[in-house]
């Protein structure tokens, strides 16, 4: 089997648009989170979000590539562009290469809504322009990007709720371990528009901690009250190591593991034992041992529940050694379809740089994260092993293990 390592990165999102901004902003403990008023008008319970600027593309793209890009997929665009130049492959190496895509995303709202409401107020589909159908299919970004950047291999979307983006990585990851690939571009979108997600406020699953926006996503923390929902995307360059090597690739970590399991019970309940049964596939496969495991970037939400079963899921596992346990989503709210893959960017920034980003926002835990090496604060510290954890409704849950090179 061969070993699958990140060649290139590229991030757009709520607390950076590139790679410089997003890991001061980890650094710092930096929260992207605010107010967006059209939630309050369109009924809303709470309008609190990630603030993600939508990238200016005129002038970069063409316009013939830019009407069918949806929202998310514009994102995608910036990100898989900074993931490429790190990577060092331009358009001359995709041409010649053979170069293979899987993207987690799980909705386009935005722009399915849109062009229902034409059509309902002026009767006539023909209105809708040549963009609205790519625009609206769950494979937004997938077609988009492989069209712009002429990838000739593997293509899908990954729809799997809020694991989607790091399920790709690990689709990604199989397909070149087994040679079946030797250079695939993994990742996840968000979009962020108040249609996208009003559903989940309907719930009642974000926090109504408006009048304090940045503290208002605290992960384990006992007074937490829900989630933020936020967005952007996150693009990964896996390939085979050799191939690596011999092109003169730079390094930044090694996928050495992936676990996945689905919960089989309540479609929005989470589970320990799912969480467990993911996280054991990913060490056995990666042959590491929980011991050897230095920081864990949980998929911690805000919400109650969520956190609460991944913390008795995380004491069982690593109960003995108690790794550094964070949660990005302090910072950056919920982003949902992209957050499995931005967080595995966000580890690999972290081992790059020597620091664990803080939980922020945890001030008071409670009796299951009590027991958890919880980092309120950032530590400097070196990362050799870092996991990362995604969980989804519907009960998808998804490990990844990464190793420093």
């Amino acid at each position: 089997m061969r070993r699958v390592v990140v060649t290139g990165i590229g991030i757009y999102a709520c607390i950076g648009k590139n790679l410089d901004e997003v890991r001061d902003s980890l650094y710092r403990g930096k929260s992207g989170i605010g107010i967006e008023e059209i939630r309050k008008d369109y009924g809303y319970r709470s309008p609190l979000t990630g603030i993600v600027e939508r990238p200016a593309l005129k002038g970069v793209l063409e316009r013939r590539l830019r009407v069918g890009l949806a929202e998310e997929a514009e994102y995608a665009y910036v990100a898989t562009a900074e993931a490429m130049q790190t990577a060092g492959i331009d358009m001359d190496y995709l041409d010649r290469n053979e170069v293979g895509i899987f993207y987690g995303n799980d909705s386009s709202s935005k722009a399915v809504i849109e062009a229902h409401n034409t059509v309902a107020e002026k009767r006539d589909t023909t209105l809708l322009g040549s963009g609205a159908v790519f625009q609206s299919m769950n494979s937004t970004v997938t077609m988009n990007l492989s069209t712009i950047f002429r990838l000739r291999g593997i293509n899908m979307t990954i729809s799997a709720a809020c694991a989607s983006g790091s399920h790709s990585i690990g689709l990604g990851y199989m397909f070149i371990k087994q040679g079946l690939q030797d250079v695939v571009l993994c990742g996840g979108a968000q979009e962020t528009n108040f249609y996208s997600m009003g559903s989940f406020d309907a719930l009642s699953a974000f926090s109504i901690r408006i009048d304090e926006p940045t503290k208002a996503s605290r992960p384990f923390d006992a007074a937490r009250d829900g989630l933020i929902p936020s967005g952007g995307a996150a693009s990964l360059i896996l390939e085979d190591y050799d191939h690596a090597i011999r092109r003169g690739a730079t390094i930044y970590a090694e996928i050495a593991g992936y676990g996945f399991s689905s919960n089989g019970k309540n479609i929005s309940q989470p589970s320990d034992d799912g969480c467990c049964i993911a996280m054991e596939r990913a060490l056995n496969d990666a042959r590491i041992a929980a011991a050897e495991v230095d920081y864990v970037n949980a998929h911690a939400t805000s919400t109650p529940q969520g956190d609460m079963y991944e913390a008795i899921a995380l004491d069982r596992l690593f109960g003995a050694t108690r790794p550094l346990v964070s949660s990005t989503k302090s910072m950056t709210g919920h982003e949902c379809w992209m957050a499995g893959a931005s967080e595995v960017l966000y580890s690999i920034l972290m081992m790059q740089n020597d620091f664990v980003a803080p939980n922020i926002n945890f001030e008071t835990p409670d009796e299951y994260s009590a027991k958890l090496n919880i980092a309120a604060k950032k530590v400097d510290t070196k990362l050799d092993v870092v996991l990362s954890n995604s969980f989804g409704f519907g009960g998808t849950n998804s490990a990844l293990l990464i190793k420093r090179i």
